[in-house]
C-alpha cells in the first residue's frame, strides 16, 4: 500500500460527522506538523493552514470538508434502543442492518441499525420504503439505563466500515467518508509539494466543517481569508452503472479529477476552469469535465462570500455516494494532486 492510500485510509477511518470533526483535524495537524505552514483553527472548528506569499500577491484558498454523512442519537427509549435522525443526504434503504460507531469527540460505542425483520412486516409494509421513522440502533443493551453507560443524547454516528483497497492491482478504494476525505488527503499532498517553492502566491488551505448539513464553515473561513481564488476538491457521484444511460452519467472512473461547469449552487468561472484543462493537456494530466448538473459544495458558500471569491471545483468520481460503502480509483486522486500542484505552480 503506498503511503498516499495509507493517507487516505487514515482519514476514511477517521470518526467525523458533521458536527464532530475534532479527531480529523487533529489527525490532519498530525500530517501537517513538519510543513513549515502556519495552523489555525477558528471557533467553529475549520482547520487553515497559510503559506504567506509576496506582500500584494494573490491570495488562493484550496478547500476540502472533513465531515462525513452520519447521525445523531435524539432519544433512548425504556429498553435500551436508540432512535436517531440522519446528518447529510442518506438514502434509507441502505441503513437496515449496516454496523454504526456512535460517540463524540472522547468516547466510541458499536451499534447496528434496525428495524421490523421482513418476516414480520405485512405485505403493506414491505412495498413501502423504509422510514427513519421506523428504524432504531441496538447497542446491545436491555435498558435506558444501561444504554446511558454507553451514549447521551445528541451522540454522534458513523458507518462502520473497513477501508479495502479492491480490484487488479487494488487500484480501487473501498471505505466510508471518502467524501470528502480524499479531497482532505489531496489538499495535505499538495500543501506539502509546494511548501518549500516559494511561489507568488499567498497560500491557504482549508480543512472545513459541516458542509454535508449546508451550514458550511467554508463560509467563516472565506469572509476572513478574502481570497481572490478558490479551489473546492470535492468528490461526486457519476453514475456510471449499466442501467444508467449515457447521457445521465455525470463522469467516468480513472479518467481523471472531474471539473464542473454549473451545480445546484455555483456557476463556476470559466477562466479557470479553461487554464486547468490547458495545464492538464500540456502536462499530461487526466481530467474530465462534469457532464450532468446534479448537487452542490462549499463553493457555494465562498463564491458569494466578501466581494465575490472566483472558483473552481475539481472532485474524485466517486460510486455510491453517501452509502455505507462509496468506491473510487486511487489513479484519479493522484490525477488531482498533480493537476492542483501544477496549477498553483504555474500561476
Amino acid at each position: 500500500m503506498t503511503s498516499g492510500v495509507k493517507l487516505i485510509e487514515k482519514l476514511a477511518l477517521a470518526f467525523g460527522p458533521s458536527g464532530c470533526e475534532g479527531e480529523v483535524e487533529g489527525l490532519i495537524r498530525a500530517e501537517l506538523a513538519g510543513v513549515p505552514a502556519e495552523l489555525m483553527t477558528d471557533r467553529m472548528g475549520n482547520l487553515t493552514a497559510h503559506l504567506p506569499g509576496p506582500v500584494g500577491a494573490p491570495r488562493v484558498l484550496l478547500s476540502a470538508h472533513m465531515d462525513e454523512v452520519g447521525f445523531m442519537i435524539t432519544e433512548i427509549e425504556s429498553n435500551g434502543f436508540l432512535r436517531f435522525a440522519t446528518l447529510g443526504g442518506i438514502d434509507p434503504r441502505v441503513l437496515v442492518g449496516r454496523p454504526v460507531t456512535l460517540g463524540n469527540e472522547t468516547k466510541r460505542a458499536l451499534g447496528v441499525i434496525s428495524q421490523k425483520g421482513i418476516h414480520f412486516q405485512t405485505a403493506e409494509e414491505r412495498s413501502k420504503m423504509p422510514q427513519l421513522k421506523d428504524m432504531y440502533i441496538d447497542i446491545g443493551v436491555s435498558s435506558r439505563e444501561e444504554a446511558e453507560h454507553y451514549v447521551s443524547l445528541g451522540d454522534f454516528g458513523t458507518f462502520d466500515t473497513p477501508f479495502l483497497p479492491f480490484g487488479k492491482d487494488k487500484a480501487f478504494l473501498s471505505g466510508k467518508a471518502l467524501d470528502d476525505r480524499v479531497g482532505c488527503a489531496v489538499l495535505i499532498e499538495v500543501l506539502r509539494a509546494v511548501s518549500d517553492k516559494h511561489l507568488p502566491l499567498d497560500l491557504w488551505f482549508a480543512f472545513t466543517v459541516r458542509e454535508e448539513l449546508g451550514i458550511s464553515g467554508a463560509a467563516v473561513v472565506a469572509n476572513r481569508v478574502s481570497p481572490d481564488v478558490a479551489f473546492v476538491i470535492e468528490t461526486t457521484a457519476m453514475a456510471d452503472l449499466p442501467d444508467v444511460p449515457a447521457a445521465r452519467r455525470v463522469a467516468d472512473i480513472g479518467a481523471g479529477g472531474v471539473l464542473s461547469l454549473l451545480d445546484k449552487g455555483t456557476i463556476y468561472d470559466r477562466a479557470l476552469i479553461d487554464r486547468a484543462l490547458h495545464i492538464a493537456g500540456e502536462k499530461n494530466i487526466p481530467v474530465q469535465v462534469k457532464r450532468y448538473v446534479s448537487g452542490g459544495n462549499d463553493a457555494k458558500h465562498i463564491h458569494q462570500s466578501g466581494v465575490g471569491v472566483r472558483c473552481l471545483a475539481l472532485s474524485a468520481p466517486t460510486r455510491y455516494l453517501h452509502a455505507p460503502v462509496t468506491v473510487a480509483k486511487y489513479s484519479d486522486i493522484e490525477a488531482m494532486t498533480a493537476l492542483l500542484t501544477a496549477m498553483l505552480e504555474n500561476a
